[in-house]
């Protein structure tokens, strides 16, 4: 299952950086995560500083 970011994103970048896949891209207003490349690896989640990426 894919993650997804929710409205806890404060738009650091930090998760972007770590995607291997390149599936984290800027949004309007948040990042977010192309459900279709996503690879369900966790590594956003792990450093997001604020908690906001989870398994969707």
């Amino acid at each position: 299952m894919a993650y997804v970011i929710n409205d806890s994103c404060v738009s650091c970048g930090t998760c972007a950086g770590e995607c291997p896949v390149s599936a984290i891209a800027e949004g309007d207003g948040q990042y977010v995560i192309d459900a279709d490349s996503c690879i369900s690896c966790g590594t956003c989640a792990g450093v997001c500083p604020t908690g906001a990426i989870e398994e969707g």
